[in-house]
């Protein structure tokens, strides 16, 4: 299994991020031949307002119906490349409030997999930039892994990293890999953002593959808003055997399933637990 992570510089225009992120697949597809793409967080919609937030927003259709535009965009492009996509995460419009949700196809459209964002960031960064996700977005409730060419794959988004107890839920719903996309900010991500990337690799004993934004959006009182970037893939051992470069593009790597037994065989984490 080869997995490509997308790095995009999205902004507040639904339809150029769109347009973005169809360039970039068709891109890693050329030069990778993946089976797997994942896109990073809230890529459909990043800065701007809460009206834009809204507006760029689509409600999910029940399994096997049509979605809005995003959501169709997403089953194509796993229809068209042959491909399991990882559509990153999107704004989910559900009645007054709006999700940051994944969503998961398989190369025939099909969705295997939607996943709510658990954890939501409402922090302050050390320079002094507020976020408050929980002003636009609810947070889901469910751990949520799906099936892949036999292996089992496990979905989180940006600051659920923070949250070792979740990957740990993942590890013990039979996941070998964690997807996370993500929109780290500047501030956080020069510090924390690899650390964590490969603690929860090395903790889980997982292969983890992070989609990051990069570049500058700007926020509903038009401030600049800093992504960190650096894209990446990580095997158990905690090593990074891919990063994107700075800018838009991709990194890919194959997955080393007998790395992923080995590992776990040689030293067994998860039965030596004592805690939790």
């Amino acid at each position: 299994m080869r997995i490509a992570v997308i790095q995009m510089s999205p902004q507040a225009d639904k339809a150029q991020n769109i347009a973005q992120a169809r360039a970039l697949i068709e891109a890693a597809m050329a030069a990778e031949q993946p089976d797997l793409v994942v896109l990073p967080e809230i890529w459909t919609c990043l800065g701007g307002d809460r009206a834009q937030k809204f507006a760029a927003a689509e409600p999910l259709p029940a399994p096997g119906g049509q979605g809005g535009e995003a959501y169709e965009f997403l089953r194509a492009m796993a229809v068209e490349n042959n491909i399991h996509v990882h559509g990153g995460s999107i704004g989910e419009l559900a009645g007054e409030k709006l999700f940051n949700t994944s969503l998961v196809f398989n190369p025939q459209g099909e969705e295997l997999a939607r996943y709510r964002k658990i954890h939501l960031f409402d922090i302050v960064t050390p320079n002094g930039e507020g976020y408050r996700e929980s002003a636009t977005y609810g947070a889901g409730e469910e751990v949520v892994t799906f099936e892949m060419q036999g292996v089992r794959i496990g979905v989180a988004i940006c600051y659920d990293l923070r949250f070792a107890e979740l990957f740990l839920a993942l590890r013990r719903q039979g996941a070998e890999i964690i997807l996370l996309p993500a929109a780290f900010t500047l501030q956080t991500g020069k510090d924390h953002w690899e650390v964590l990337l490969r603690a929860r690799a090395i903790e889980t004993q997982c292969w983890v593959a992070a989609a990051a934004c990069t570049g500058v959006h700007h926020d509903a009182g038009g401030e600049p808003r800093y992504t960190y970037g650096h894209s990446m893939i990580i095997d158990p051992w905690g090593h990074v055997v891919a990063k994107a470069s700075d800018g838009l593009g991709f990194a890919s790597a194959r997955i080393d399933h007998e790395l992923t037994a080995r590992t776990r065989a040689n030293m067994p984490v998860l039965a030596h637990r004592k805690l939790a």
